[in-house]
C-alpha cells in the first residue's frame, strides 16, 4: 500500500490516539499469571499487543471481552497463577513484537515445559542473546538461533542473581524481573541509566537510587493478585501529532489522557528546549501511571545537542524528532543511539536516507545523526522500510514538504497505530 500525503496549510484538532502498547503488553502478561479475574480497560487493537494475546491463549489463558455498550469493551483475563501456564501445542508466534518475545521469555523461563518463540523476518533479525544470557544465569535453559529468534526456552529451577544491564533496554530489564518472580532468592537489576519503568511500577517492586544508578529488586512470590488495569493513550503515538502541531504553521492540537511516565516522555523536554509551546493540564494518575492532557501550537524551533543520558527515554521518538530538526534553526545532534539500528529497521539509516530524499541536510554516524535546518522539504517517494515509526515520521514530513509525498508500504502503521493515516488526514487542512 502507498499513502500519499499533501502539504498542509494548517493542522488543527483532537486526534484519537491508540492505547499505550508498552503498558498493555505488561498488563496482559501480569494478568495472565495472576490469581483470579483481571480486567483491562482500553486494550489496543494494534498488531503487537494482539500478538501477546495470541501467545497467552496458546499457553492456556482465557481472554475474552465484555461489551460496555459504547464503541469498545473491557478485556477479561482469567489468570492461571504463576505456575498455571500450559505447554503450547505449537510454536509461539510473536509477529513483529519484540516486547512480546522478550518479556514472555522471562515468564517462560520459570515454567516446567519447553516453548519455542518465533517472529516475522524483521523480529527474527533483532538481537536476542541480550535476554538469553541473563536468563541462563538465572538457571533457565535458553537457546537462540545465531543470537536471534527462534528462541527455545526449556525453563528450569531458577535462582536469584544480581545483573548489571550492559545495554540500556527496558525489555531486557523486564525479562529478568519477570523471571525473578520464579527464582529461589532475590533477583536484582542495576541499570546505569533509567529505562522505561512500567514493569517495576506494575509489579510494585522495590527501586533504590544509588548515585546515578537504579537498582530494582524482585523477591520470589507465591501469587499475584488480580486487578483492573486502565491503559492510557500512547505517548509514542502522540509524539507524531505533537511534532506536526509544533512545526506546521496555523497549527493547534489538544491530546487527552496521554501517558506521561517520565521514563517515556523525554521528547517533551527536548522539544521545550528547542522552543516548542507545550501546555500540560489536568495531571492525574491512573493505574500507577501519570497522565495528562496536552495543548500544542505552532512554534519556531532551534537546534539542540541531545544529552546521551536522555536517549533510553527518547529512543522510539528519535525518528519523529529528526523530522522536527529539519525545521529547527541550527544543528541538532543525536549520538549514543546505536540501538536504533536494531529496531524494526535500521532506523538511523532509514531516517537519513528518507530525509535526504526530501531535501534535508543530514549527517549519519554509527550511533546517531546530525541535522542542520531549517530546510524547505520537497515531496517525493520515501520508504517505510516496513517500520511503523518510520512510516508515521515520513507522514508528518509529508505535511511539511511542498507538493505530495508518497510513503511506500504504509500499511505497517497497523503494528502500533491502525488509525494513523485517518487521524492525520482529519487534522490536515491542505
Amino acid at each position: 500500500m502507498k499513502q500519499v500525503v499533501a502539504h498542509a496549510q494548517a493542522f488543527v484538532g483532537v486526534p484519537e490516539l491508540p492505547p499505550d502498547k508498552s503498558i498493555a503488553h505488561r498488563a496482559a502478561m501480569i494478568s495472565a499469571i495472576s490469581d483470579g479475574v483481571s480486567r483491562i480497560v482500553n486494550y489496543p487493537s494494534s498488531a503487537d499487543p494482539q500478538s501477546t494475546l495470541s501467545c497467552l491463549r496458546q499457553l492456556g489463558v482465557s481472554v475474552t471481552f465484555e461489551e460496555t455498550g459504547d464503541d469498545g469493551g473491557i478485556m477479561v483475563v482469567q489468570g492461571v497463577g504463576l505456575r498455571g501456564l500450559k505447554a503450547p501445542s505449537r510454536q509461539l508466534d510473536c509477529g513483529n513484537s519484540g516486547t512480546t518475545m522478550r518479556l514472555l521469555s522471562g515468564i517462560l523461563a520459570g515454567q516446567g515445559f519447553e516453548s519455542k518463540l518465533v517472529g516475522d523476518d524483521s523480529l527474527s533479525s533483532r538481537p536476542m542473546e541480550r535476554i538469553a544470557e541473563p536468563l541462563r544465569r538465572l538457571g533457565a535453559s535458553v537457546s537462540t538461533t545465531d543470537g536471534h529468534a527462534p528462541i527455545v526456552i526449556g525453563g528450569g529451577k531458577l535462582h536469584g542473581v544480581h545483573f548489571e544491564t550492559p545495554v540500556r533496554s527496558a525489555q531486557v530489564k523486564s525479562a529478568i524481573l519477570l523471571a525473578g518472580l520464579y527464582a529461589d532468592g532475590e533477583t536484582s537489576v542495576t541499570e546505569a541509566a533509567p529505562t522505561r519503568d512500567h514493569t517495576e511500577r506494575m509489579l510494585g517492586l522495590s527501586v533504590i537510587q544509588i548515585g546515578g544508578q537504579r537498582v530494582i529488586n524482585v523477591q520470589p512470590i507465591k501469587r499475584i493478585p488480580s486487578r483492573t488495569w486502565t491503559v492510557p493513550s500512547d505517548f509514542s503515538a502522540a509524539a507524531f501529532f505533537i511534532v506536526a502541531a509544533t512545526v506546521l504553521e496555523n497549527a493547534k492540537s489538544i491530546m487527552m489522557g496521554v501517558g506521561l511516565n517520565p521514563t517515556r516522555s523525554a521528547l517533551l523536554d527536548v522539544l521545550k528546549a528547542m522552543g516548542a509551546k507545550i501546555g500540560i493540564s489536568n495531571e492525574r494518575e491512573r493505574g500507577g501511571e501519570p497522565i495528562a492532557d496536552l495543548q500544542i501550537e505552532s512554534a519556531a524551533l532551534s537546534g539542540v545537542v541531545i544529552d546521551e543520558a536522555l536517549i533510553p527515554n527518547l529512543i522510539d521518538e528519535l525518528p519523529i524528532l529528526a523530522v522536527a530538526a529539519t525545521q529547527a534553526e541550527g544543528r541538532t545532534l543525536v549520538r549514543g543511539a546505536g540501538d536504533l539500528r536494531n529496531k524494526e529497521s535500521d532506523r538511523i539509516d532509514a531516517v537519513c536516507v528518507n530525509l535526504r530524499a526530501l531535501g534535508a541536510s543530514v549527517e549519519e554516524f554509527d550511533d546517531g545523526f546530525a541535522i542542520t535546518g531549517p530546510t524547505k522539504l520537497t515531496g517525493t517517494t520515501v520508504s517505510s522500510y516496513h517500520d511503523h515509526r518510520i512510516a508515521m515520521s515520513m507522514g508528518v514530513a509529508g505535511l511539511i514538504a511542498s507538493g505530495e509525498t508518497t510513503v511506500e508500504n504504509s500499511e505497517c502503521v497497523a503494528i502500533s497505530f491502525p488509525g494513523f493515516w485517518d487521524e492525520l488526514e482529519k487534522m490536515s487542512i491542505v
